[in-house]
């Protein structure tokens, strides 16, 4: 049952002095990051994963987990806050708007019934209001928090989360590869180091040394982290606690590899999952341990239901289902996932996945899946990926080119169960009637769950600023009808649901729309299905003066790729924008500028002061600048200062 906040903090109140807090387990989540259920345990021949192995045959182990987004920060939003980063205006990376008050960090109700709350040690809450959500949330948050703390109470119970980064991206791709041998690597013995000749290359992949050697470094990383985790388990046990303790191990999302994180595939989503329960505490697993649940689990989940086998009352506002814990909800037929904006490229798109079908919705299908991208882009394996679907571009197969192609399709529907890569959209062929049925059932589940936790991601985030600005509150509460304005979310939904879908007469109407967003979307539809169109582009002229910057930017961008007539005056309406006093803005305009390339030569000195302005300053905004604005240069031809994203610490 899920109690409105108001009644939360007496209920917990009454738990901690009526002798409950006795009974009341440890909790333990040990994350890992950027890493796809490539573990032995789940039947991954080439993996080498004693502990973690073990431990499978301790626990319960999930099926069909799911982070809530292919991207660590969204994901990580959702998870601290038990709701859906999309309802709250955090789904954008690195985002700053602001969340309401009552929005807590679930360790929060955790603290009022008893608990002592560690992090060791990233956050990464995606919104201006981590510092509190911290504050609320842990009673120590550090590269030391532990369970062992002094603060914590002789017998005091514990939630506590130690995340481990050596199988992030960083480790297992971007790092040179000089790096990685000295500071993963050399913590494995030769006969423990993964042997490149017998990788399985992906489909999607080419067959290569630099693949087979940047998977085996994969792999590698995998090896380190498992032993990592043996050795946490072996301090539970030390301490006597591994009978009194919860503990549960997962990853933030897929594999840090070209084609899985940032994709709304399964290779960007699926995250393992397993959970152990001591004897004690059997009684709320799901299964017995050993074995398997495939039930739909994503993590807006796991808030209320840690909350719940806390012993604590689960606030209504959140937006998950309880898997284990006194009250189980009922097994869900969906799950929700999004991919907005990441680092510096823009996208939109929405996935709902169900235990056979997985269905994907493009919003921005003009933009590749494999978009350039300087953080993935250091990469070898990216960059081999890239100059192979190049030079071999008659040649590529078909799941090489859905992901390297130039742009991707609107929508994309595959059967799981027969198709586990998602390699088969079976939009491209004629489909059964079961599958028919299957698919209108999930384009419905994916239009109701989208109004039914109001998401935002669908307005651009200058039209996102501005409701925020004008309205003085958070994203949410003006969503939810607190304020003066809202945005018509539902009308805005199915205006964007015309991008690959609309006539032209559609797609054109929206452009008059009173709605800032609907004009987005309309010009969006129009550059996707009419991309050549310059009768079109000639009738759309003067949106290129758009009171929206959003659409003024989508709009130039589009103009400047295709009309030589109009070119200049487009270029010179990004130039405008590339100073922005907002840097979400100036990164929109210096993206499109990016895309064109050689169309856009002429600004080539304006870009040069953009990097020049931000290549060192501080802040996320200007890194992503500098990211964009420094691939730009390089295609001029010009040199730019490498990119070095090392860190050993």
């Amino acid at each position: 049952m899920k109690y409105p906040c108001g009644v939360i903090a007496a209920l917990c109140s009454v738990f901690a002095t009526t002798g409950i807090s006795g009974d009341k387990p440890n909790i333990l989540w040990i994350t890992v990051e950027d890493m796809s259920p490539v573990l032995g345990a789940y039947g991954d021949t080439y993996a080498t994963t004693p502990k973690l192995d073990a431990f499978a045959k301790e626990s319960v182990r999930y099926t069909n987990a799911f982070a809530a987004a292919p991207i660590c920060s969204p994901s990580r939003s959702s998870l601290i806050t038990g709701m859906w980063a999309p309802s709250l205006g955090t789904s954008q990376m690195r985002s700053t708007f602001p969340i309401p008050l009552d929005v807590k960090g679930f360790p929060t109700y955790l603290r009022e019934a008893g608990y002592f709350t560690t992090n060791q040690i990233k956050t990464d809450y995606n919104t201006e209001d981590e510092a509190r959500l911290i504050k609320e949330s842990w009673d120590e948050s550090s590269p030391a928090a532990h369970w062992r703390s002094a603060a914590r109470k002789e017998g005091q119970p514990f939630f506590s989360v130690i995340n481990h980064m050596v199988t992030h991206q960083s480790r297992s791709m971007t790092w040179p590869y000089a790096a990685f041998q000295e500071g993963v690597q050399a913590r494995l013995s030769a006969e423990e180091r993964h042997d490149p000749a017998k990788v399985i290359v992906p489909p999607y992949y080419p067959d290569t040394e630099i693949t087979r050697r940047d998977l085996a470094r994969f792999y590698d990383c995998v090896s380190v982290m498992d032993a990592e985790v043996g050795r946490l388990l072996e301090q539970l046990k030390e301490d006597g606690l591994a009978e009194e303790t919860i503990v549960f191990f997962y990853s933030d999302h897929g594999s840090g590899m070209p084609r899985h994180k940032r994709l709304l595939h399964d290779s960007g989503m699926k995250v393992p999952l397993m959970i152990r329960f001591p004897e004690k505490y059997k009684h709320l697993a799901p299964a017995a341990a050993g074995e398997t649940v495939d039930r739909l689990v994503t993590f807006v989940d796991f808030a209320p239901t840690v909350i719940s086998i806390a012993g604590a009352p689960v606030p209504e506002a959140l937006q998950g289902e309880t898997f284990l814990g006194p009250e189980v909800s009922p097994k869900p037929e969906f799950v929700y996932g999004f991919r907005d904006r990441v680092d510096e490229v823009f996208d939109l798109s929405r996935s709902i996945r169900s235990e056979r079908y997985l269905l994907i919705r493009n919003y921005m299908p003009h933009l590749s899946w494999m978009q350039t991208s300087v953080y993935s882009d250091t990469g070898d394996i990216q960059r081999e990926i890239r100059q192979y679907a190049a030079d071999h571009a008659d040649t590529l197969t078909p799941a090489q080119r859905a992901y390297a192609s130039p742009t991707r399709p609107a929508e994309e529907f595959f059967d799981v169960t027969a198709d586990p890569q998602n390699l088969k959209n079976l939009l491209d062929g004629e489909l059964t009637p079961e599958q028919t049925t299957a698919l209108e059932n999930h384009r419905a589940a994916l239009a109701t769950k989208r109004l039914e936790i109001l998401d935002l991601g669908v307005l651009p985030e200058s039209i996102m600023a501005d409701y925020v600005m004008e309205e003085n509150r958070p994203l949410r509460e003006i969503a939810l009808g607190k304020s003066d304005h809202r945005p018509d979310l539902e009308a805005i939904w199915s205006a964007a649901d015309l991008v690959g879908k609309g006539t032209r007469a559609e797609l054109i109407d929206l452009t008059y729309s009173g709605d800032d967003a609907i004009r987005f979307w309309g010009v969006i539809g129009l550059r996707f299905a009419f991309p050549q169109d310059e009768a079109i582009l000639e009738e759309r002229y003067d949106l290129m003066d758009d009171v929206s910057v959003a659409v003024r930017i989508e709009m130039a961008a589009w103009m400047a790729e295709v009309s030589e007539k109009n070119r200049t005056e487009a270029l010179q309406v990004l130039a405008r924008e590339l100073f922005h006093e907002d840097w979400w803005v100036a990164l929109q305009a210096c993206r499109a500028v990016e895309i064109l390339g050689l169309k856009a030569k002429t600004l080539i000195p304006i870009i040069e002061t953009v990097h020049t302005r931000h290549r060192f300053a501080e802040g996320d905004g200007s890194l992503y600048l500098a990211f964009s604005s420094s691939s730009f240069l390089k295609k001029m031809g010009m040199r730019i200062e490498p990119w070095d994203f090392t860190d050993k610490r």
